[in-house]
C-alpha cells in the first residue's frame, strides 16, 4: 500500500557510528531526545548493528514539514556521547506490509540500501512493490516490511525488514523469494549496495 497520503507520518533516519557500549544507552537516550523536542519527533525504531559499530534511529513526525536535518543531527550528537558522525536524512515512505508474524515483537532489523542503476528505478520499484517485499513479508518470522526513498545521504532505496530471528534470512521460504526470475533481472542493477543486520534496541509502543 502507498504511504504518500498527507496523513502519513514523515520519517527521519539518524545514522551514526557508535561506541561499544552504545546499545546499553540507546533506548533511554533516544526517548529523552524525543521528549526534549516536545511533540515534533517520536521514536519509531532504534537498532544497533551486530558488531556494535553503528546504529540507525528512525524518528517520525506528523508535522507538515520535518525540521532541519542538520539541526536534528547536531542536537542528537550533542546529547548522546556514544554517537559520532551523525547524519539525518528525510525518508519518503513508499510501502509498508504486515508480515506473517505481525503482532509479535521483532528482535532483528535487516536493511538493504541501494542506488538503482540509471534508468532502473521504476523497474526495481515495481519488483519491490509487486513481488519482492510481499513475498518476503509472507515468510514466517517476518513481522513487517517497509521501503523508503532516502532523500538525504542515501543510497536512495532503503528496504527494511523486522524479523523475529536473525536466521530468517537463511530459511527456505526467504531464499525462494530471493531466487525468482524477476529478482535475477532486478538485482544486478543495484549499485552502492549496503546490507546490514541490526538488533532492535528500542521501538515505539
Amino acid at each position: 500500500m502507498s504511504m504518500q497520503e498527507d496523513t502519513a507520518p514523515r520519517f527521519v533516519l539518524l545514522q551514526m557510528r557508535t561506541a561499544p557500549d552504545a546499545a546499553l544507552h540507546i533506548d533511554a537516550d533516544v526517548r529523552a531526545f524525543c521528549t526534549g523536542n516536545g511533540t515534533a519527533l517520536a521514536l519509531h525504531r532504534a537498532a544497533a548493528s551486530l558488531d556494535g559499530s553503528e546504529a540507525y534511529v528512525y524518528l517520525k513526525s506528523h508535522a507538515t514539514k520535518v525540521a532541519d536535518g542538520n539541526g536534528i543531527a547536531a542536537a542528537f550528537q550533542a546529547q548522546c556521547d556514544w554517537a559520532s558522525d551523525v547524519i539525518a536524512s528525510p525518508l519518503e515512505p513508499m510501502l509498508a506490509i504486515a508480515g506473517a508474524s505481525t503482532g509479535e515483537r521483532p528482535r532483528f532489523h535487516y536493511v538493504v540500501e541501494t542506488d538503482p542503476e540509471t534508468g532502473w528505478l521504476d523497474e526495481i520499484s515495481r519488483w519491490y512493490d509487486t513481488e519482492h517485499m510481499p513475498g518476503l513479508a509472507a515468510v514466517p518470522g517476518c513481522v513487517r516490511a517497509m521501503r523508503f526513498l532516502n532523500r538525504g545521504a542515501g543510497p536512495l532505496s532503503l528496504a527494511c525488514y523486522d524479523l523475529l530471528h536473525e536466521d530468517v534470512l537463511g530459511s527456505p521460504p526467504w531464499l525462494a523469494v530471493r531466487a525468482t526470475a524477476w529478482s535475477g533481472i532486478a538485482r544486478p542493477h543495484f549499485t552502492n549496495t549496503k546490507r546490514t543486520m541490526f538488533r532492535v534496541v528500542a521501538e515505539a509502543p
